[in-house]
């Protein structure tokens, strides 16, 4: 496997996490989607899913933690209380070769 070297790429992990039934999570996962797309058309986000088991979600952002911060702040599960969100910030400086682009 190939890798990929490049010092300062900042990006952030958010993870999601459910603080009401699923029924109320999926009351808002067409909302919450649209918001992704959004993220996904700017070219914020890199990656999303859901975590298993299903008690939350995985967002990978490029980024600084106070823009992501900011960002996650409007996402349709957090707005309406249905998760939270902790975001880490980190410097990506290695990828696998599909991946490398994604640093630039």
């Amino acid at each position: 496997m190939s890798s990929f070297a490049r010092p300062d790429a900042p990006m952030c992990l958010a993870l999601l996490t459910y603080v009401q039934p699923i029924d109320s999570v999926d009351a808002q996962l067409s909302a919450h989607v649209d918001w992704l797309g959004k993220c996904f058309d700017e070219e914020l986000l890199i990656l999303a899913g859901r975590q298993v088991p299903r008690t939350g979600g995985v967002l990978l952002f490029r980024g600084r933690r106070a823009e992501v911060e900011a960002l996650v702040a409007t996402d349709p599960f957090v707005t309406s209380g249905v998760a939270t969100v902790a975001v880490t910030e980190f410097n990506a400086s290695m990828a696998a070769g599909p991946l490398a682009d994604l640093l630039t």
